[in-house]
C-alpha cells in the first residue's frame, strides 16, 4: 500500500496517533516514531563509534528468508565476533533508521541500572518510596528496586494489548501513544503511577509483568541521579558503546520517557548491544557494563518466580527465568534475550560470542506465534557457528 506517500499522502494512507500500531500502517511508523508521539534524543558520540568489520555470512541470506517467511520482519542485523556476518532490511527500512524496540527497552534500562549500580548511583535494596516518596499510598509501598527490576512486584494491572477501554487505555494517553478523546482527563507517566492503588500478590512473589513499574524505574533513576533518562542513557551506554546513531525515546506531555517500550534505535547499533553483553560487556578491553552485572542476569535469576508467573506457559518447552529485565534460557551456554510486542528481539549467545537483532511490525502484539521463527533463526546461526 501507498503509506505515506504523496503531497500531502490520501487520507486513507496516512499514518496517525490512531492507527500507527495497526498493520499496514506499523511497517511506516515503526521507523518513523518520532514523526508521531513526541520524543527526546539519546545522543552518541560521532568521533567515538565503534566500526564494525564484515564478516563471512554463516548461512545463506536464502535460508534466512526462508526461516522467516510469512513474518513482518523490518531488519535483522547478525554480529558474530563483533563482525557483520548478515545484515537485511525491509518494508523501506535502512541501516539509518532508528526503529521502535517496544518491550525491548526494558531490557536496554536493565543494563543502564547495571551501570549505575556500578558507579555507585543506585541502591537496589532501597525502597522505591525511597526515591519517589509520592508512592507511599500506592500498590508499590514496600517493594524494592531489585523487585521491580525483576518484575516481581505485586502491583495490579492488566497488560492486555488489544483491550479497548480500561486501564491499559489510560495507560497509553498517559504516554502520548493514544489520541484523547474530547472530554478525557488524563494524567502524564509519573501521575499515572499514582493510580497504582491495588496490589497483586506480595512484593519479591511471582514474576509479574506491569509494563508501567518500568517507567517507574526510569523515574526512580531521574531522582537519583539528577538527570532526565534520556541523559543517562546516553552518558552510560549509547555514548560509551560506540553507538553509530543517536538514540531516541517517546515522551509523555511533560517529558516523561516510555522506558518501557519506547525507545527508537537503529539495527546494527541494538546487535552492538548484544555484542557488548557477549564481550562481558567491555568494548576494547573498557568497560562499559561491569562482568558482574551481566553474570548476575544470566545466573541469578528466580525460577520459581517464572513457573509461578504470567509467562511460564507460554514458553513452557523453553528452560527460562527472568532477571533484571532479560529472559534467559538457562543451561551450558546461556542464551539471554529480549522481547518487544509487535516481534522486537535482541538475541545475545556469549558463548558463541553471537548477537542477532531483529525488527518487525508483526499486526498480531503479542505475537506468540512468530516467535517460533525466531528461535528457529537462532538455532541455524548457532548450529552455523
Amino acid at each position: 500500500m501507498p503509506i505515506m506517500k504523496g503531497f500531502p499522502p490520501d487520507p486513507a494512507d496516512r499514518v496517525t496517533l490512531a492507527n500507527w500500531r495497526t498493520q499496514p500502517y506499523s511497517s511506516w511508523a515503526f521507523h518513523h516514531v518520532r514523526e508521531i508521539v513526541p520524543s527526546a534524543e539519546i545522543a552518541h558520540d560521532p568521533e567515538n563509534v565503534w566500526e564494525l568489520a564484515r564478516g563471512a555470512q554463516l548461512v545463506s541470506n536464502e535460508e534466512i528468508e526462508a526461516v522467516l517467511a510469512g513474518t513482518q520482519t523490518d531488519a535483522v542485523v547478525v554480529l558474530h565476533k563483533g563482525r557483520i556476518v548478515h545484515e537485511m532490511y525491509r518494508n523501506g527500512m535502512t541501516a539509518g533508521d532508528p526503529h521502535i524496540l517496544m518491550s525491548v527497552s526494558k531490557s536496554m534500562l536493565g543494563l543502564l541500572a547495571g551501570c549505575l549500580l556500578g558507579k555507585g548511583l543506585l541502591d537496589l535494596d532501597a525502597p522505591l518510596t525511597s526515591y519517589v516518596p509520592e508512592l507511599a499510598e500506592t500498590a508499590y509501598a514496600g517493594a524494592t528496586v531489585r523487585q521491580a527490576l525483576d518484575m516481581r512486584a505485586g502491583v495490579s494491572f492488566s497488560e492486555d494489548y488489544e483491550a479497548l477501554s480500561g486501564p491499559i487505555i489510560a495507560y497509553r494517553k498517559a504516554a502520548n501513544w493514544n489520541p484523547v478523546e474530547p472530554g478525557d482527563v488524563v494524567p502524564d507517566l509519573r501521575s499515572f503511577q499514582l493510580m497504582l492503588t491495588e496490589p497483586d500478590g506480595p512484593h519479591g512473589g511471582r514474576f509479574h509483568y506491569v509494563s508501567p513499574v518500568t517507567d517507574l524505574l526510569a523515574w526512580v533513576f531521574e531522582r537519583a541521579t539528577g538527570t532526565r533518562y534520556a541523559d543517562l542513557m546516553s552518558e552510560h551506554l549509547w555514548r560509551p558503546m560506540g553507538a553509530e546513531k543517536a538514540a531516541y525515546i517517546t515522551v509523555d506531555r511533560i517529558g516523561g520517557a516510555r522506558a518501557a517500550g519506547g525507545m527508537c534505535v537503529t539495527a546494527r547499533d541494538l546487535a552492538r548491544v548484544g555484542a557488548l553483553m557477549c564481550q562481558g560487556g567491555a568494548r576494547d578491553g573498557k568497560s562499559v557494563i561491569a562482568g558482574t552485572w551481566l553474570n548476575d542476569i544470566v545466573h541469578n535469576g528466580d525460577r520459581q518466580a517464572w513457573v509461578e508467573g504470567d509467562f511460564h506457559d507460554r514458553f513452557a518447552m523453553y528452560d527460562m527465568c527472568y532477571r533484571s529485565k532479560w529472559y534467559v534460557h538457562r543451561g551450558e551456554a546461556p542464551l539471554i534475550h529480549g522481547m518487544g510486542i509487535h516481534g522486537q528481539y535482541l538475541f545475545a549467545d556469549p558463548t558463541r560470542d553471537l548477537s542477532i537483532a531483529l525488527l518487525s511490525s508483526e499486526a498480531d502484539p503479542v505475537s506468540d506465534h512468530a516467535f517460533a521463527p525466531r528461535m528457529a533463526l537462532v538455532r541455524l546461526l548457532q548450529a552455523a557457528v
